[in-house]
């Protein structure tokens, strides 16, 4: 297996870093996998362009030679689809986990429409918003919950405020294009809404028994669902350079 990633999980949301381990160990004992993390600093503004940027230098630096697969979950997976629109080249393949086709809806942009609808306290309204994102939970639970997402709210990247929201387009991506989902995801629309972003060769899949962060609930069956992804796009197409160099990786998939 190369030095080089076969797959780079994006983590622009450092409070949610917990719920990716289970898949990221799963995975790495598969394909060489690497993480790359964006933490957004107190004197930065909030612009995913910033994220994009340093991404694109990362990938320069690290994987000049080489396209990977880009993955994200939520806002980093909105983070690879748009990085996957501006540089195609660099991207062998983009799965998204819990990103809807109106890139802007996330978890967040649910929460301030419901503080501005609900005349009541920021942690009634996270409490609601553990319901919507992991389902019925007993109170210790839903308290350490809610402390993630206040983490999440305070110093994670953020498209939203009570201020206002920010607005991002759907386009469709050149690299082929996995969307997973929830089948019980509150935030995530219906898979049919994707329809008008994929080519014929996309996919969706949809975890079943599961909410916003299926991945943490259902690692092996997430697992299946990439490693068979990714062996597809590997068939169709063998070599994994970028376009103008005169390297390739031969992609290795322990099945």
């Amino acid at each position: 297996m190369s030095q080089l990633p076969f797959a780079l999980w994006l983590t622009v949301s450092p409070a949610f870093k917990r719920f990716d381990q289970r898949l990221l160990c799963r995975l790495s004992k598969r394909v060489s996998i690497a993480r790359w993390e964006y933490m957004q600093t107190a004197d930065e503004p909030c612009c995913l362009h910033i994220a994009i940027d340093l991404l694109h230098g990362y990938l320069q630096k690290h994987c000049s030679q080489t396209r990977v697969h880009l993955v994200g979950h939520g806002l980093s997976g909105v983070v690879a689809w748009l990085y996957a629109q501006r540089y195609p080249e660099h991207v062998r393949s983009l799965t998204l986990l819990s990103v809807n086709a109106n890139p802007a809806v996330n978890w967040q942009a649910h929460y301030y429409a419901l503080r501005q609808l609900l005349p009541c306290s920021r942690e009634i309204v996270l409490a609601q918003m553990v319901r919507m994102l992991f389902g019925s939970c007993s109170y210790d639970i839903t308290r350490m919950l809610i402390q993630i997402l206040e983490q999440d709210l305070d110093m994670g990247l953020a498209l939203h405020s009570l201020a206002g929201a920010q607005t991002i387009d759907s386009a469709q991506v050149e690299p082929p294009l996995l969307v997973c989902r929830g089948a019980q995801d509150a935030v995530v629309d219906a898979a049919s809404r994707w329809q008008p972003w994929l080519k014929p060769s996309d996919r969706i899949w949809t975890c079943p028994d599961s909410y916003h962060f299926f991945h943490y609930d259902q690692p092996r069956q997430v697992e299946t669902a990439l490693l068979d992804h990714w062996q597809q796009v590997e068939q169709r197409c063998p070599a994994a350079a970028v376009p103008g160099t005169r390297h390739s990786i031969k992609a290795s998939i322990n099945l």
